[in-house]
């Protein structure tokens, strides 16, 4: 209900605010990994993310008119197959199966039942599963690790018997993923990568028949390669193998004819029908017949749901409220959808092919604030450097209930999202409304190298990591001064893994900021290649440079070699089991500045690793941030 009393007037930076960091950690339940089963097609099931619960991740599905938890504690239904995990688990009917995170044990889980363990414990890790029904089996990715912590695991395309089992069908390359059972059981299609690629940048499509005894006959290429990303292989109806492919530039959809001679393209334009593989079972597109595809692609940004026929390449749009659509099921007479939009969270939605309307089954966040509490981002896009078109999402200041004085101008928080490959989006996020309910203005960037806008875009970055996403983002907040939407003085950068190097070097090579907070964030180049896992061991390589040229370019662009340079208050958030980014990285800044007399704060969290999951932790980094900010620039507290 919007309030009809009059608004307090105070200062940008100190709105009381109806958002606490407790209401931001309550409401903000993690939803993936979208799957629909049942005895007739009509159950949904995504997992949930619990932060009362140390974030575990639970399993729900909705049956019927209802919502139950198919997995109660301690059950976490989570997978670290490349650490970032992604494709935990798998419905058949009414049979679930599941990787458990705290010993990588694959359960099976028949409705009304207690789950059971198929495999043993290990150092083997599984994900993105596939049910074999023909066989009686489960066929996934298996990453098996050696006693040698230091030691990179060998990762294959195996099967797992009922009994536990395990039989390697396809192996020799560092990187597998997606494995797809054909619907008459005949064939196997599957991606693999090999260093030092990353899968958005290249990757191969696979394809081969099963022998009687349940191996694969010898393997075909079908698509891909060194410069060509393949996303989401999947099945028609009619056994048609179709995929993503950026071959044009885009990632745009393909399939197979059916004598596996050719491969043609379906609805060709400048678009994105598929998202980077940091984790397993994206979803983008379904099948509602063999002649009719429902698909999201991201077009500048946003998301539009739509209706392909293969036959003739027409694209129709389907009506719906939403700008973001994460994932994408299609069921029988439905679709299943987990989208969001400026005004709306994360949230579970059904759309029925004969009625209009969207039917919401679950929300991210429960507890929504009123409407003319929320600022709603608009979509910009401005000159960066050497001639650049950079986008983002400008958010202003908004809390029905304060304004500023006359005349003042708002402290602006510039946001560089991790990945670095990926992109940010404009769904409903309480952690942004929790600083623009206060008088903040965000900037939230999708610099070069962000996905969504094309190859050409998200290759920008290729051996620019540290330039071309902080000169866009210091040519946003540039932006906003000049158009009078922000305080030249009062200019925030933040950032978690890779937007926290951006905000690093933004603070240490340009003079635009004022403050920064580093979430997890990367300082040492040649730490991080040291350390890192093996999915990213060669990600630099792309980002910097290949290893034979990249020391004395990690010297000039690692922010611990120039910290004689940074001379701006920042704090520091660090998850101390954190594998991705370890905690040294920013342990050596806080000590660095410490040393310098420059202002810092340093906040270490047991029990996190890269991201934090639990709710005091949440609530914990949001005050001590704002509190940062307040005193840095001499805010009074509200």
């Amino acid at each position: 209900m919007t309030s009809s009393a009059p608004a307090t007037i105070a200062p940008y930076g100190t709105w009381p605010s109806p958002i606490s960091a407790a209401r931001v950690a309550a409401g903000a339940t993690p939803m993936s990994s979208l799957m629909l089963g049942g005895a007739d097609g009509s159950d949904i099931f995504w997992l949930a993310g619990r932060a009362a619960e140390a974030g575990r991740n639970t399993l729900l599905r909705y049956h019927g008119a209802t919502t139950e938890e198919l997995t109660p504690a301690p059950f976490n239904v989570r997978s670290r197959v490349h650490e970032y995990g992604g494709g935990a688990y798998v419905v058949d009917g009414d049979t679930v199966y599941f990787s458990h995170f705290k010993d990588n044990v694959v359960h099976k889980m028949v409705a009304g039942e207690a789950p059971v363990a198929v495999t043993r414990p290990g150092k083997q890790r599984f994900a993105d599963f596939a049910v074999d029904r023909a066989r009686q089996r489960l066929i996934a990715v298996r990453e098996l690790h050696g006693d040698d912590e230091h030691a990179q695991p060998a990762n294959t395309i195996c099967a797992i018997s009922m009994t536990g089992v395990e039989t390697v069908l396809a192996q020799g390359a560092d990187f597998y993923s997606s494995p797809r059972v054909s619907p008459d059981s005949r064939s196997l299609t599957w991606i693999s990568w090999d260093h030092p690629r990353m899968p958005w940048q290249g990757t191969t499509l696979w394809l081969a028949d099963f022998n009687d005894d349940g191996t694969l006959s010898t393997a075909v290429r079908i698509a891909g390669g060194a410069d060509e990303s393949i996303c989401q292989p999947e099945w028609s109806p009619d056994n048609l193998l179709h995929f993503v492919s950026d071959r044009s530039g885009w990632w745009n959809l393909y399939r197979l004819c059916a004598d596996r001679q050719r491969v043609e393209g379906l609805c060709p334009m400048a678009a994105e029908f598929a998202s980077p593989h940091w984790t397993f079972g994206n979803s983008m597109y379904g099948f509602r017949s063999a002649s009719e595809i429902i698909c999201t692609y991201i077009d500048q940004g946003v998301s539009r749901l739509a209706r392909l026929l293969p036959g003739s390449g027409k694209l129709e749009a389907i009506a719906n409220p939403y700008e973001e659509i994460r994932e994408l099921r299609v069921g029988n007479g439905y679709i299943a959808m987990l989208a969001g939009g400026p005004a709306i969270p994360m949230e579970l939605a059904r759309i029925d092919f004969t009625e209009d309307g969207v039917e919401i089954l679950a929300q991210s966040i429960e507890d929504l604030p009123d409407q003319a509490d929320l600022s709603i981002p608009t979509s910009i896009s401005y000159p960066s450097a050497n001639g650049r078109t950079a986008h983002a999402f400008y958010y202003p200041p908004r809390n029905q209930n304060v304004r500023a004085p006359e005349g003042g101008k708002p402290p602006v928080i510039t946001i560089g999202h991790g990945g670095p490959t990926g992109m940010t989006v404009n769904t409903l996020n309480l952690k942004i409304q929790y600083w623009t309910s206060r008088g903040f203005g965000v900037l939230d960037v999708n610099y070069g190298g962000s996905t969504g806008f094309g190859r050409a875009y998200r290759d920008l970055l290729k051996g620019q990591w540290g330039i071309v996403d902080v000169e866009d983002c210091v040519a946003g907040a540039e932006a906003l001064v000049a158009r009078g939407l922000a305080d030249g003085e009062r200019l925030i950068i933040r950032g978690g893994s890779a937007g926290g190097l951006t905000t690093l070097c933004a603070l240490t090579f340009h003079n635009v900021f004022k403050a920064g907070a580093s979430y997890y964030g990367v300082s040492d180049l040649k730490g991080l290649d040291q350390d890192s896992h093996k999915f990213e061991s060669h990600y630099n390589e792309y980002l910097i440079a290949p290893k034979a040229q990249a020391d004395a370019i990690y010297a000039q662009r690692s922010p611990i070699n120039h910290t004689d340079k940074l001379s701006r208050p920042m704090i520091f958030f660090q998850g101390l089991d954190d594998k991705v980014v370890p905690p040294q990285q920013s342990q050596m800044m806080v000590e660095a500045l410490s040393k310098r007399g420059i202002p810092v704060e340093y906040v270490e969290l047991e029990g996190e690793g890269h991201g934090f999951r639990k709710a005091e932790n949440i609530i914990r980094t949001l005050e001590a941030e704002l509190r940062f900010y307040q005193t840095i620039f001499k805010l009074n507290h509200a």
